[in-house]
This record gives structure tokens, C-alpha cells and sequence, in this order.
């Protein structure tokens, strides 16, 4: 009984963590991240601060602040059915953002798991 409660358990954590990730989302380590943007076309957007962005981004990357009052208008100047990788430095924001741009209609978003600490940490290059 005690073996049926916990498979019950497993499968069902199992499930909701896969809910979790909607349907033309991607949520990837810095080495698979930096391996797409390399091979496949693609929007980078870092929702960091523009100081943050300042300190060291991603070759290619282009700066919208997920706190910025025009976010939203900036998000929608991007073409939404290419791919949008995203990221931020932990994985907070870029969550968010995420979040958003599914709610515009974006087809297929691709977000650093981790962000810039976790890219940091895999040693990948950084555009000063």
C-alpha cells in the first residue's frame, strides 16, 4: 500500500512539473543555450538592468528591462514567431518574461536555466 501511495505521489509531481512548462517553451542549461544560439536563429533578449547588461552579456543580446515601463511595447516590436531566447541573471525575470511574451503569442521561447550565474559558472564567453 505504502509503494502504490508513493508512485501515486511520483506520477503526479511528475505531471505537474511538466504542466509547468507550457507548450513552445524551452527551459535549458547554459551549454545546450549556448549551442542553440550558436546553430539556430534567434532573438536574445536579457531582461537584466541595463547596468546589469552593462557588466557582461551574452554576444548578441539586446537589453529590455523587464521593469521598464515600455516592456511590453518593446516586446511586441519582435517578430513572434521566430525564436526568443531569454535570460536574466538568475532565472526570476526571465520566468516573467516568459511568461509575457506566451501571453503576446510568442511560438517558441527559449530560457537559460539559471541565467547569467548559472552561464557564468559553465565558464561560457561573456561580451563586455
Amino acid at each position: 500500500m505504502k509503494r502504490a501511495l508513493y508512485l501515486a505521489v511520483l506520477f503526479i509531481s511528475l505531471i505537474s512539473c511538466q504542466a509547468q512548462q507550457k507548450e513552445g517553451t524551452e527551459l535549458i542549461n547554459p551549454t545546450e543555450f549556448a549551442q542553440k544560439i550558436e546553430i539556430e536563429k534567434g532573438q536574445i533578449i536579457d531582461v537584466r538592468t541595463p547596468k546589469e547588461y552593462k557588466s557582461g552579456c551574452i554576444d548578441g543580446a539586446v537589453n529590455i528591462h523587464l521593469y521598464d515601463k515600455d516592456f511590453g511595447e518593446r516586446i511586441d516590436k519582435l517578430d513572434k514567431n521566430e525564436t526568443v531566447y531569454v535570460y536574466c541573471k538568475a532565472g526570476g525575470r526571465s520566468a516573467e518574461a516568459v511568461e509575457i511574451m506566451q501571453e503576446k503569442g510568442f511560438k517558441h521561447i527559449v530560457e537559460l536555466d539559471g541565467g547569467m550565474d548559472a552561464w557564468n559558472e559553465a565558464a561560457k564567453p561573456v561580451k563586455k
